[in-house]
């Protein structure tokens, strides 16, 4: 019950019941919650009180309102560490997600134009684009550079639903061992927008990914073009440490 005599407000207080209620169970996902009214006469509070309970859990993306309907409980959202270096594909993996690839644009070596992102600008590389499914639902797309001296051959491997990490460690003996990311919010058009299933006005999340490698550094470059409306892109922070 709640405590009026305690420091902590009363819609606090509230909040904190109908998560312990979401976490046990008694709540599932996808279910809807007692009304502001119901809410208010089992807890002896005004229904303001109550709307502040419910706008706290909705900022914390724990419940959500649907206009004529009620207050839901939201359905978790996977995280998916976006800065795997066992690959994008094993980072699905690990949250137990099953995936589909499909190759957009078979690997080539090809001649790369000026952009001052891209580390192979001006050079030549291996180029691929592939596409990532959960469900039949595409989540995310990967444009993939890599060392043409380095993964020399590459092109004559049948990559279609293959790890390119796993095929980076078996068949060239290489592993990352480091590299670095860049975030934006960005628009995609034409052929992405399409593979996506988004329109030109919906924002994506934007990564560009930069592997070093022992034998060289910015060895392996990606452009990733995410949805965010179906996982949660995460990124895991080490702990800080003196010199």
């Amino acid at each position: 019950m709640l405590n009026p005599q305690s420091p902590m407000p009363l819609y606090h207080q509230l909040a904190d019941i109908l998560l312990a209620g979401i976490r046990s169970g008694d709540y599932p996902p996808d279910s809807r919650i007692p009304s502001e009214h119901a809410l208010a006469a089992s807890y002896g509070i005004g229904r303001p009180t109550v709307r502040q309970a419910i706008d706290l859990l909705v900022r914390k993306h724990i419940l959500v309102r649907k206009r004529g309907s009620g207050t839901y409980v939201l359905t978790r959202q996977k995280e998916i560490d976006l800065f795997s270096l066992a690959g994008t594909t094993s980072a699905f993996h690990r949250e137990g997600t099953s995936v589909t690839s499909l190759i957009l644009q078979n690997i080539r070596l090809t001649a790369i134009g000026s952009n001052s992102e891209n580390p192979f600008s001006g050079q030549s590389a291996y180029f691929l684009s592939r596409l990532t499914r959960v469900e039949a639902a595409p989540v995310l797309i990967e444009d993939i550079y890599l060392h043409a001296g380095i993964f020399a051959g590459i092109d004559a491997i049948d990559l279609e639903g293959r790890s390119l990490s796993q095929i980076v460690d078996e068949r060239y003996f290489m592993r990352p061992t480091g590299g670095r990311q860049t975030f934006r919010i960005g628009y995609v058009e034409g052929n992405k927008a399409a593979d996506l299933a988004v329109s030109t006005t919906t924002p994506i999340l934007i990564v560009r990914r930069f592997l070093h490698f022992p034998q060289a550094e910015n060895a392996i470059y990606s452009e990733l073009y995410c949805r965010t409306d179906q996982f949660v892109f995460s990124q895991t922070i080490g702990g800080m440490t003196d010199d």
